[in-house]
């Protein structure tokens, strides 16, 4: 936390900017006449409501400076939405296997993991996990000089010394709920929960509830041995499939789940439901191998529903053939934390793993230290699971996942042309939808604001006038154009794209501001501003292509589902020599259409990257 005192405030933009950007994200979506109804309504708000509403805004956030003006609202978005948090909200991202494939053992790779991520929670509480810091210019501040130099300076000022050598350290204030943390469902609006006194894992097979003590009364880890003898005697209970397995009702619409929570405590299992939510994390050990990489993200993104507690902050699942992913609440933090934890857990279980293959067992008393515990059901609530297993496994039946690696080129090709990779990857979201569907439509790129104190995200507006330009050009008309004119339009894209990608990570985007302005004015009761009720705010909130990008040597890939029922969740990652898809979809949409269109726009544009003409 040495950053943490002097990090920046997230700055509010100037309203006239967020009206301006806002209306440039528009344009594209929207015909002439619809466009000037958009502009005579922002009008309106920026001289009358919206200037009084942004007033207001500045003037709480100056009474606040403790926190961020977008923190507030964001934890009561998530918290109040009352959809089920499975597909709509939880992610995951799935690690790469351990090199060394003996290590990738069920067994041998879930107590690694677990030993790792107990070191982490150790370092993190002792106060010494090193600082999470952007560096523009790694070779200047990522070196043990500077390190040791900023450890003299006080939190106070530490900020402004690493922001002298291009370094921006980011906001930690999210760490601490990645343990000992779950989300609570109550009526209305849930509540984040952590008991960072507790000292026990909570590990689910097959539906069924353990817990063990990892951490002794010192808070030092036990010994790995011990964990993993534990965890073998887990893997050897026989027991099928409880009929009633307790796990779907965290799958459940948050109303509905709170009342049975309420029911489930009245029931005497008050002391049980206690131990799952403080545990410091969950383990899920699933009782199969992982086929392929659609079988891999359907089982980390929902798996059957018996084998998660999708409420915890987070699951780590590993499968039978020792396949691991991290399974988030996204409502307690943001993928930046997450990825940090991820990126540790991974490198420490690889590089310095508590136990090897050739170990022997310990001897442990795992019949004493295992507790397993059992519920009391009643019929509401054996009623309750049996709806709740209903709604979600028609629900699943709905979700397609597909994937592709495009092995042309990546990173490297795209650095040395002078273009952004993440913009060529964007773009090629933006000519694969309007070969699909003919049009372009609202999309949505998430953007961490880590960098200022209790940041979260903004959001970067990817489907621009420059991509609807380049993407009809592309599509609809390419022999009409030069390779040297296309090449000249996905360098607009890329530059403007850069520009967006800059504005949405200093907080200078239009997303977040018009929601917190949106959010004032229903806490003080006024009636909603016209700009809100325009059909053009409802339609460009209505994100078709969600996306969001992770690159990290430890991720395999990850993924989300779509967030509107007639869109596509896309996780990408562009490597250094090829990129990575994964594609979300439900019924009335084509994942593995879309990856088809996708990969013809990547090959389209390298073609012209490459002075050649595009293949009809």
């Amino acid at each position: 936390m040495h950053y943490q005192d002097s990090l920046p405030r997230l700055p509010i933009p100037k309203l006239e900017d967020t009206i301006q950007r806002y209306l440039s994200a528009q344009k594209p979506l929207l015909n002439a006449s619809q466009f000037r109804q958009t502009e005579q309504f922002c009008k309106n708000f920026e001289n009358g409501i919206g200037k009084e509403l942004h007033k207001q805004l500045v003037a709480q956030d100056k009474q606040n400076k403790h926190t961020s003006y977008i923190s507030g609202p964001w934890f009561d978005m998530y918290l109040s939405a009352r959809d089920s948090i499975v597909l709509n909200f939880n992610p995951f991202m799935a690690f790469n296997p351990d090199p060394k494939s003996e290590y990738n053992d069920q067994l041998i790779r879930a107590t690694n993991m677990v030993v790792s991520a107990l070191r982490f929670l150790k370092t993190l509480r002792a106060g010494l996990l090193e600082p999470e810091v952007f560096h523009l210019n790694p070779a200047k501040s990522d070196t043990n000089t500077f390190k040791r130099l900023i450890r003299f300076v006080p939190s106070s000022l530490s900020w402004y010394g690493a922001y002298l050598v291009n370094a921006y350290p980011l906001d930690m204030s999210q760490y601490f709920r990645l343990f000992n943390s779950t989300r609570l469902p109550k009526s209305g609006r849930d509540e984040l929960f952590t008991d960072d006194k507790a000292r026990h894992l909570l590990v689910l097979r097959r539906g069924h509830f353990y817990v063990f003590d990892v951490l002794d009364p010192d808070g030092n880890i036990v010994s790995p041995s011990e964990i993993q003898a534990h965890l073998k005697y887990i893997l050897a209970d026989s027991s099928p499939v409880p009929e009633f397995p307790l796990t779907f009702l965290t799958s459940e619409n948050r109303d509905v789940w709170a009342e049975l929570r309420q029911k489930l405590m009245h029931s005497g299992n008050e002391e049980m439901l206690r131990k799952v939510d403080s545990a410091v994390f969950c383990l899920c050990l699933d009782d199969f191998p992982i086929k392929d990489l659609v079988h891999l993200s359907h089982t980390m993104l929902h798996g059957d529903g018996t084998n998660r507690w999708f409420d915890k902050s987070f699951n780590l699942i590993v499968a039978q053939d020792g396949s691991a992913a991290v399974h988030f609440e996204h409502a307690w933090g943001d993928g930046v934390a997450v990825l940090r934890f991820f990126n540790e857990v991974f490198k420490d279980s690889t590089q310095t793993p508590a136990i090897t293959p050739q170990k022997q067992l310990a001897t442990a008393n795992s019949s004493a230290s295992v507790q397993k515990l059992s519920f009391k059901l009643n019929d509401a609530l054996k009623a309750g699971i049996t709806a709740a297993k209903e709604k979600f496994d028609a629900t699943m039946k709905t979700l397609t996942i597909d994937s592709v690696q495009f092995q042309r080129a990546g990173k490297e090709f795209l650095k040395k042309q002078k273009l952004s990779p993440d913009a060529v990857a964007q773009l090629a979201f933006q000519m694969a939808f309007l070969r699909q569907y003919g049009k372009t439509v609202a999309t949505y790129e998430s953007c961490s604001t880590a960098a200022f104190k209790h940041g979260r995200t903004e959001t970067i507006r990817p489907a621009s006038s420059f991509t609807k330009r380049c993407s009809e050009a592309f599509v609809r008309e390419p022999s009409k154009h030069s390779a040297s004119e296309l090449h000249q339009m996905v360098a607009e894209c890329s530059n403007y794209h850069g520009q967006l990608t800059r504005e949405a990570a200093m907080g200078q985007g239009f997303d977040r501001h018009l929601f917190a302005l949106r959010y004032l004015a229903a806490a003080k009761g006024i009636a909603l501003p016209e700009l809100y009720l325009d059909p053009a705010y409802g339609q460009i909130n209505h994100n078709i292509l969600s996306t969001s990008t992770l690159s990290s040597p430890a991720v395999s890939l990850g993924g989300f589902a779509p967030v509107v029922p007639d869109g596509f969740g896309i996780g990408y990652a562009v490597h250094d020599n090829w990129v990575g898809c994964n594609v979300s979809s439900y019924p009335g949409r084509n994942a593995r259409e879309f990856l088809q269109c996708v990969e013809k726009s990547l090959e389209d544009m390298f073609d012209v990257l490459e002075g050649k003409s595009i293949k009809t």
